[in-house]
């Protein structure tokens, strides 16, 4: 009997080793210059938000601190909280007569400039007449048009209109100040919409302003918002316009109120509430801001991409 034979096992062979190929010269050096260039951004970045920050703290900070302290210490945390410094700039600085007046002027502006600049911005966007670019690039040459050159002959229109030293005769200026940019920025946002919505809502019976109105202008929140922070910011901080055209000081807004403040100091040596009025007209600007930062953010990039 034949004894089989086993076959010779086969000796495992170990795979040859791969070698790794290395990097080409060009990928290090971009991947090098990127990770510089991040740094450095970075850096810069963290610069400019100490830059921002630190004044602002150091504002809010003294607001609650004495004059003496302001003076000998004035990069020291304060002993205790000197809310009457806040109390005093209310009542005695007659902040809140200001602000009063600012929330009234801004409020009513704002609407009427989103309002305006929306229906103006939609009909540029949406439909097709003799004259649509031509009215487009008069808005936009408002933006370039340097405010300082209409002050004298606005000061006479306003003059002879009666509305000089008026809450609604400054209400109308800052609108009108304030429409060029806006409807520049919502023309762009509007025909970013889609146009298949609105044609459906026609479709179904609904009439030009409902389907601006309830339509439209529901989907472009997101620019309304964004235009409207920049207005609010530009409106709230506006101080050439009214000491030119407001100069009752029963209709003083917070930015004459301010300056009034601040050049009174030289007599009063009221720093604590210098700092307690400063501070109070930041707050409202900070709020919006923090509040609707997102909703800035959604708007700026929905404006940009189609």
């Amino acid at each position: 009997m034949k004894a089989t034979e086993t076959p010779p096992a086969v000796a495992a062979t170990d795979p040859a080793p791969v070698s790794k190929s290395p990097a080409p010269a060009g990928k290090e050096k971009k991947s090098s210059e990127g990770k510089t260039l991040n740094v450095f951004s970075h850096g810069v970045l963290i610069i400019w938000a100490i830059l921002v920050v630190l004044p602002l703290l150091w504002a809010i900070m003294s607001s609650f601190k004495t004059d003496d302290s302001i003076l000998s210490t004035p990069w020291k945390l304060p002993d205790t909280l000197h809310f009457e410094n806040w109390s005093r700039a209310w009542s005695q600085a007659h902040m809140s007569d200001y602000f009063f007046n600012t929330i009234v002027v801004v409020g009513c502006s704002l609407v009427g400039t989103l309002l305006l600049g929306s229906m103006a911005a939609y009909v540029l966007a949406r439909f097709e007449f003799p004259g649509n670019r031509f009215i487009y690039y008069l808005f936009i040459g408002g933006m370039s048009f340097p405010i300082i050159l209409a002050l004298v002959p606005l000061f006479f229109v306003m003059n002879n209109m009666g509305m000089l030293n008026t809450r609604h005769g400054l209400i109308l200026v800052y609108i009108a100040y304030s429409l060029p940019f806006t409807v520049f920025f919502l023309t762009s946002f509007f025909r970013t919409l889609p146009g298949s919505v609105a044609e459906a809502a026609m479709i179904d019976g609904a009439s030009h302003t409902r389907t601006f109105f309830q339509v439209m202008l529901p989907m472009a929140k997101p620019g309304l918002i964004s235009v409207g922070i920049f207005n609010f910011l530009g409106q709230w901080n506006q101080y050439m316009l009214p000491t030119v055209l407001n100069t009752d000081p029963k209709y003083r807004v917070l930015s004459q109120g301010l300056v009034e403040l601040a050049s009174s100091q030289g007599y009063k040596g009221d720093w604590s509430g210098l700092f307690a009025g400063l501070v109070m007209a930041m707050l409202p600007v900070l709020a919006a801001y923090i509040i609707f930062q997102r909703q800035v953010v959604a708007g700026l990039t929905a404006g940009a991409v189609k």
